[in-house]
């Protein structure tokens, strides 16, 4: 696999299920990856990093949740939007925190900002007629009733024997607002954080004269890492998650990984049904997305762990044109 050499940005998205279960788990991965960061800015890049946050997400409303309990009602619930945004913050700030370290041990002068990115989505996308994607805890039928009752808006839904737990929309990602904010930052020669679990989905209300306003909704994360990586006019997309390729029969004993793909071949797998729904398609459909956007795209799928073999092209799966 050739090396990726001669380009100028680079978007390396950071799986949430791989940053830890726990803050302190989260510091010292990040820690460990800071370093390969700064090491792709060393060979001439930019580079703008993005993150999930599914388990950060569910840990800060679980939180809000048994407090609300606790404490019949005087701490109130944190819906969704406030709870990605939260996310964004203490993820972006330990990232920070690391490079900042990685940065004194390099006597490097380089900044680094955390962006709180809010994304449009459009509020007609057919997924907010048939919520699906869960979130929150697993409640009783008496608790799913009382919070029914305080929050008649919301969809709950039985999930096979386990419990009731709320339900919402993953609509597609259509704008970033912060776009702007972003490019002068790195035009500013800034190490930026951005799009964190796939931004704070919002629309615009017209009733208030077109102003956003957040939605409880789930933005996938791998397309709205293409997003961002368009809108900022890189190079390559670099989805780094908990395994090292991207493989066909994945689980079985003739499971194949690949380390290349063109476009072409992964459309056909796609339709072949060979990637988890959950898990890997939604990364090869990013990854075909992006490298169709324009010529001399390539996308990189490979493990936190070897990520900056993943970034040299020595590991992971590329998929190029």
């Amino acid at each position: 696999m050739p090396a990726l050499v001669n380009f100028n940005r680079v978007v390396v998205a950071l799986g949430g299920n791989a940053l830890g279960d726990t803050p302190e788990e989260q510091i010292t991965r990040v820690r460990e990856v800071a370093p390969i960061l700064l090491s792709v800015i060393a060979k001439g890049n930019e580079i703008i990093i993005t993150h999930g946050n599914g388990p950060q997400v569910g840990m800060i409303q679980n939180v809000f949740s048994a407090a609300h309990e606790a404490t019949d009602g005087q701490t109130p619930l944190m819906d969704l939007p406030e709870c990605g945004a939260l996310s964004q913050g203490y993820i972006g700030y330990h990232l920070q925190q690391a490079i900042g370290v990685a940065l004194h041990k390099a006597y490097k002068r380089w900044h680094v900002a955390t962006v709180v990115t809010q994304m449009e989505v459009d509020p007609e996308d057919p997924s907010f007629a048939t919520p699906t994607k869960p979130i929150g805890p697993f409640l009783s039928s008496d608790e799913a009733k009382a919070v029914k009752d305080e929050h008649p808006d919301w969809t709950l839904v039985e999930d096979s024997g386990r419990g009731w737990r709320r339900v919402v929309a993953s609509p597609e990602p259509r704008k970033i607002v912060e776009a702007e904010s972003i490019l002068n930052l790195l035009d500013n020669e800034f190490i930026v954080i951005a799009c964190g679990g796939g931004g704070v989905p919002v629309v615009r209300d017209y009733s208030d004269k077109g102003a956003y306003k957040g939605v409880a909704a789930v933005i996938d994360k791998d397309m709205s890492a293409e997003l961002l990586a368009e809108d900022c006019y890189a190079d390559y997309l670099v989805l780094l998650t908990a395994v090292e390729h991207v493989a066909i029969n994945f689980g079985k004993p003739n499971q194949e990984d690949l380390t290349e793909m063109s476009v072409t071949e992964a459309k056909a797998l796609l339709d072949a049904g060979e990637f988890g729904k959950g898990s890997m398609e939604p990364k090869v459909r990013a990854a075909v997305k992006f490298v169709e956007s324009r010529p001399g795209r390539v996308c990189v799928i490979g493990s936190l762990e070897k990520a900056a073999e993943a970034i040299d092209g020595t590991s992971g799966t590329r998929i190029h044109a």
